[in-house]
């Protein structure tokens, strides 16, 4: 299964490796062996193409969203920019193309010119003959080994690719809340540098003998060191498979303590874990991009729970969180769900976006058992889901086999072949979405510690100063859902990013509410600046340099002359209507502002007529929803409210009956 393709892969000789080398290092004029957005920019500009090609170019180079090119990915690029020249469609399958190699180098206007002052300027400045450049090492690489991450200023714009400016905020910004708070011993142990630059990760879960094992074969269609396949549970540990430069087993023990390894946070599993434990390595291609997780089967009955030596729901969840995919496999006669199996999904909570379920082994039944059987599967899913979508069902038979067509007939032959190309597309797009996960992932992790800190921040001082601190600790873990809606309340959070009451009391229960720091305000609205700010501007800053509208026409041979003629004229419509945004934005923050300030002066002749009983004559439509008003009521004391002067009240009235009429007036047409 091909998953990406360096420069080499996709037919590139040797002689325009070179060629491409000597251009790569003129469009990376910092030499970080990294050619980003703006620099593109500049150097794409010399091949003469339309913006929208070169979008399109941008696209399929960067297929990994990374927000910048490396050498593999430029010398792509310019095969791409070769075949628009030459009149070529630019699409996903361009570099698939069998004639790739017979196409030249692009032809990039007033690039010799820049090669040579380049040359003339390396060899005034070279001192002597035999040295060599190097490629520098992003500054990031360094950033987890620095003693103070204070000392450090980098600014936003000098990192040079998404996953690095992640870096950067993680140390400066969320890392310090986060040990203010011991997020990590609450969550998630603290992350890495390993952590960011790990390959995209898919689990495999499910009861023994579901074919978890035969799947992963499959996808390498070979074998892996310490793969075992029989019909009995074989697979009595969780093996990682990932790439390495020969064919062994490493121990979990000298794994999880590897610096290099995205496996530190095992090590809080204790020893009884790590010796069912182990990584598989081998050198495999599909394995240069993802990595695989093996897991044991779940077995049936209470044993499972009592007689593990290990929290196997726990490190589920932990492996979880650092997935990228994860695959419930099924086959048709094994559709219950024990205990085990329940929990473990349930601890999926929070991931729902990354499960996929496979109903494998479904060539063992027919056509019409299927049907009944996929029913039983939905069925048993929702008992354990909450949730009101639909989870996406795969239907096949994952392994070497050919289909057992006699038992299916020729339209499950058709149907299995379908879900299993929907399957590997899903696989191939992992790598591809792997930066917008690892964000998305980030920011998960920002607003769960933002909403750690300010509910430890709300416990310590709820703490008394000196006397009954042990049963003033204990009341708040006994009332701790209310203290949850409190601080829901008070911060206007939602109440879905509230972590699990029950873990969170069995933590806290272990340590002394009053031993926590002090959360510093400043630090959390660095999180918040973080997530309003620095991150959005992370991600424009290596957004597709080119973005803009879909330039393409329309499909007309899908939908035929009159649904051309409707979507060009709908098209045409959209695009009045956001042309007029501007010219009626002025009208709309008019509007807003004096409906802002009608609800503000009923929710202060509300307050007013609370404190003290005072006659109103007001629009009923007018008035808030009586049960929010009721439940942000419930926290207050009335009494406490400052007093509602009415000249304050009056102000206002003044501003809607004249001000804004005035207003309004004097910076009207002056022709009207």
């Amino acid at each position: 299964m091909e998953i990406a393709r360096s420069a080499a892969a996709v037919g590139c000789s040797k002689e325009h490796q070179r060629i491409y080398a000597d251009w790569f290092a003129l469009a990376d004029p910092d030499g970080d062996g990294r050619v980003t957005g703006a620099d593109a920019i500049k150097f794409f500009a010399m091949s003469g193409l339309p913006r929208a090609d070169l979008k399109q170019v941008w696209a399929i180079a960067d297929s990994k969203r990374q927000g910048f090119l490396g050498f593999g990915e430029f010398a792509a690029a310019m095969q791409l920019v070769s075949l628009a020249q030459a009149g070529n469609e630019i699409t996903q399958d361009s570099l698939k193309r069998e004639d790739l190699a017979s196409f030249d180098p692009p032809v990039m206007k007033g690039l010799d010119e820049l090669l040579s002052r380049s040359m003339a300027i390396v060899n005034a400045v070279r001192p002597e003959k035999n040295v060599t450049s190097q490629v520098q090492a992003p500054a990031t690489n360094n950033w987890f080994r620095s003693k103070s991450a204070k000392k450090m200023q980098t600014p936003l714009t000098a990192v040079t690719s998404v996953i690095d400016g992640l870096k950067r905020l993680y140390i400066e910004k969320l890392k310090p809340l986060e040990v203010a708070c011991r997020f990590n011993d609450f969550a998630s142990p603290l992350l890495t540098n390993s952590d960011f630059d790990a390959k995209p990760t898919v689990m495999l879960l499910g009861q023994y003998s579901t074919g978890k094992t035969t799947f992963i074969k499959h996808l390498l269609k070979t074998s892996y060191p310490g793969a075992h396949v029989g019909p009995e549970p074989t697979t009595d540990r969780f093996i990682v498979v990932m790439s390495g430069p020969d064919e062994r087993t490493v121990p979990g023990n000298t794994i999880a303590v590897q610096a290099d390894m995205p496996f530190n946070g095992l090590n809080t599993f204790g020893g009884a874990f790590l010796s069912k434990f182990e990584c598989s390595q081998m050198p495999h291609p599909l394995l240069e991009h993802i990595t695989l997780v093996d897991t044991p089967g779940v077995l049936s009955g209470e044993k499972q729970r009592t007689q593990r030596s290990y929290d196997f729901t726990g490190v589920t969840s932990w492996f979880a969180a650092k997935c990228d995919l994860i695959l419930l496999l099924f086959d048709p006669h094994k559709l219950d769900i024990s205990d085990e199996f329940k929990r473990v999904i349930s601890s999926l909570r929070g991931n729902e976006d990354k499960i996929r379920v496979v109903l494998n082994k479904a060539d063992q039944v027919d056509t019409q058992q299927l049907m009944r059987v996929y029913g039983a599967l939905m069925w048993s899913l929702g008992k354990v889901l909450n949730t009101p979508e639909v989870m996406r069902v795969y239907i096949g038979s994952f392994n070497d086999k050919p289909v057992n067509e006699s038992a299916v007939g020729p339209i499950g032959k058709d149907l299995f072949e379908k879900e299993q190309e929907d399957l590997l597309a899903d696989l191939v797009d992992i790598p591809k979405k792997a930066c917008d996960r690892r964000v998305n992932e980030f920011v998960k992790r920002a607003r769960a510690a933002k909403i750690h800190a300010l509910i430890i921040g709300h416990l310590k001082k709820e703490m008394p100063a000196v006397m009954g601190k042990a049963k003033a600790q204990q009341r708040l873990i006994d009332n701790l859902q209310d203290e949850f809606a409190k601080v829901q309340r008070e911060y206007h959070l939602p109440a879905g990013d509230f972590p699990d009451v029950e873990h969170f009391k069995e933590v806290l229960a272990t340590y002394s509410i009053d031993k926590f720091e002090k959360i510093k305000p400043k630090m959390v609205q660095a999180v918040d600046d973080m997530l309003a700010h620095d991150i959005p501007d992370l991600l424009k800053n290596f957004s597709n340099p080119y973005q803009s509208f879909n330039d393409k026409p329309v499909n007309e041979s899908a939908v035929g002359p009159i649904g051309k003629d409707l979507f060009e004229k709908e098209q045409e419509d959209l695009l009045a209507d956001l042309v007029d945004i501007p010219k009626k934005a002025y009208d709309r923050r008019v509007n807003e502002f004096v409906k802002r300030a009608r609800a503000a002066k009923i929710h202060a002749l509300i307050i007013g007529h609370l404190k003290k009983e005072m006659p109103t004559h007001l629009p009923a439509g007018d008035f808030p929803d009586v049960e929010h008003f009721k439940e942000v009521l419930a926290t207050y004391s009335i009494d406490k409210f400052e007093k509602i002067k009415p000249k304050m009240v009056q102000a206002v009235d003044d501003m809607l009956a004249h001000d804004i009429p005035e207003l309004l007036k004097n910076f009207s047409n002056p022709y009207q």
